[in-house]
């Protein structure tokens, strides 16, 4: 009787114990709703516009056109008419030559300007003995300047005459001078391994001046009116492109999300990708954030970056 008793204890204790739990591990509150995540990007704009490839090199400014004046005669400078920087007509008179000799005396003969310009160099000076090798004076004609730079081997092939040229120099930060190819060597350094190239540079009110140190791009490449976004954006995995464009959820018009795009990218150039396919211009697409997406991912644009020039 006593174990019979026992027993039936036994089991009513195992029977409200298995009802507590029954009652905590239930199914959720139907009114319960599943949580999805939210991830904050930053976004900007495709952008339409231009793109151009460049190649970075640096040189001096020199005289574009400059001529030596030599004097017609041997003998002794007796007097110098002009100054470095000095503006000179053609046959204006630089200097004078006493052509005289110890017994012999004769009239000073003029050195006369070759072209009308500016005396860049004035090596003769009063007392000095010259031949008619030596020269007196250099003449760059008129203003015109140009920059003599030197081109990598492996870049000669991106050379042309007439490519356009962007120039900025220390002088006047913030600005840039206009210039253009117009002489190309037709050999290469050997030991320097790099061909001489020569530009053409614009000096409007003559502000740019011989000597001055200048940074160059030639332009190899320009595109116009293509799409353009910043290279960062794009993300690369498993042979494909892509990018991450920002629409409304169709299931809650009060929240976006991210749709997958594939791209076929073109040209980079200082971390701006020109997109040849799979965009359209004014897309909006994540810039930030985007690496932890996936296609239908819910955002939040935390900020919109201005657009691409």
């Amino acid at each position: 009787m006593r174990n019979r008793n026992y027993i039936f204890m036994t089991m009513c204790v195992c029977t409200l114990f298995l009802s507590a739990c029954n009652r905590n591990s239930g199914p959720p509150n139907a009114r319960a709703v599943q949580e999805i995540p939210v991830f904050a990007v930053n976004t900007t704009l495709a952008a339409q516009g231009p793109i151009q490839n460049y190649l970075a090199l640096s040189g001096d400014l020199v005289a574009g056109s400059s001529v030596d004046a030599y004097p017609d005669t041997a003998g002794r400078i007796t007097r110098v008419l002009v100054s470095t920087g000095s503006v000179v007509r053609r046959n204006q008179t630089i200097a004078y030559v006493d052509p005289s000799r110890p017994g012999m005396d004769f009239l000073p003969s003029p050195v006369l300007s070759p072209i009308a310009g500016t005396i860049v160099s004035l090596p003769a000076q009063v007392g000095m003995t010259v031949s008619q090798s030596v020269p007196v004076a250099k003449v760059a004609g008129g203003s015109a300047l140009e920059i003599r730079l030197h081109v990598a081997e492996r870049f000669i092939s991106k050379m042309a005459l007439r490519l356009p040229c962007e120039i900025t120099l220390d002088a006047y930060p913030g600005e840039i001078f206009r210039g253009t190819i117009n002489e190309i060597s037709p050999t290469v350094d050997p030991v320097s391994r790099t061909m001489e190239v020569r530009v053409n540079v614009d000096n409007p009110g003559s502000r740019l001046k011989a000597g001055m140190f200048a940074k160059v791009r030639v332009i190899t490449e320009r595109k116009d009116d293509i799409v353009k976004i910043p290279a960062s954006a794009m993300i690369q995995r498993f042979g494909e492109n892509y990018i991450f464009a920002v629409e409304t959820d169709s299931r809650d018009p009060a929240f976006m999300v991210a749709r997958r795009k594939l791209i076929k990218p073109g040209i980079i150039i200082d971390g701006i990708m020109e997109v040849q396919e799979g965009l359209n211009p004014n897309d909006e697409i994540v810039v930030r954030g985007q690496t932890l997406l996936e296609d239908g991912s819910r955002i939040k644009v935390i900020d919109r970056i201005a657009g691409l020039n």
